[in-house]
């Protein structure tokens, strides 16, 4: 099931969806009030083609993890971790799908890094990571924008990685996937740069989701970043950036002047 988070060309407030059929014929089916306690569908139905699709959720937080692909950590020049690096990222860094985020004027050295992103169905704390998949809802399509010149001088990440639209999310939550060998591919304009699996990541969702939740409690609608695999690099102002999950879509995002 593909949930989204939409608003229509009538206006009124964002709502819920779940995105049925493919192609032309693809409708948002509404749903009455967020997904989390179960999803109820109104009969009320849109053509995708009618609405924009918003970030899918509203996290009061996001708990990424650093360095979580060998390969990524190698080709920074960093050591892969003994202990996970996590760090925030605000829910004001979130946007959603076909979003244009501007070029931070606190940077001369802007990345991408595609990721999976898990999304937490239900109030958690402290979970075994054999449990994990009972506390999660689904997963969607995320961009982890990096200054990476204020990451590296500043030595903790919060400004780095947290700034206004450092978070696009999306398309949707797919809720029927199994994430442990999922292809993850990233361009830019059009150029493949990324071509990886969610395999090679160093610590799996379940262990992810376990670690932040032992310090933290998590509540529906948070959002776990899994990390990203080897082939991030700069970006100029004007590129457009997409990052495909399989099982899941394709997040587009477009940096804009700033």
């Amino acid at each position: 099931m593909r949930v989204a988070r939409f608003a229509t060309a009538a206006g009124g407030p964002a709502r819920y969806g779940v995105v049925e059929g493919d192609g032309e014929g693809t409708v948002v089916a509404h749903l009455d009030g967020p997904p989390f306690d179960g999803v109820r569908e109104t009969g009320e139905c849109t053509p995708l083609s009618e609405v924009t699709l918003l970030a899918p959720v509203e996290p009061s937080k996001v708990l990424a993890f650093g360095r979580n692909y060998a390969e990524h950590a190698e080709e920074l020049g960093n050591e892969v971790p003994e202990i996970p690096i996590v760090f925030l990222k605000p829910s004001t860094a979130v946007v959603g799908p076909d979003a244009e985020v501007g070029y931070p004027a606190l940077t001369s050295d802007l990345h991408y890094e595609g990721e999976l992103a898990v999304v937490i169905g239900r109030r958690c704390k402290a979970v075994p990571a054999g449990d994990v998949a009972g506390v999660v809802f689904g997963y969607t399509v995320a961009n982890d924008l990096t200054m990476r010149d204020i990451q590296k001088s500043e030595g903790q990440w919060t400004r780095g990685k947290g700034f206004d639209g450092a978070c696009p999310l999306g398309p949707w939550v797919e809720t029927e996937l199994d994430p442990s060998a999922l292809s993850l591919r990233s361009t830019v304009n059009g150029v493949l740069r990324q071509d990886g699996t969610t395999a090679d990541m160093l610590r799996d969702v379940g262990e992810c989701v376990s670690w932040v939740s032992q310090a933290m409690t998590l509540l529906p609608g948070d959002v776990v970043l899994t990390g990203t695999p080897a082939g991030v690099g700069a970006l100029q102002r004007g590129d457009d950036i997409a990052v495909t999950i399989e099982g899941i879509g394709t997040l587009v995002t477009r940096i804009s002047a700033g």
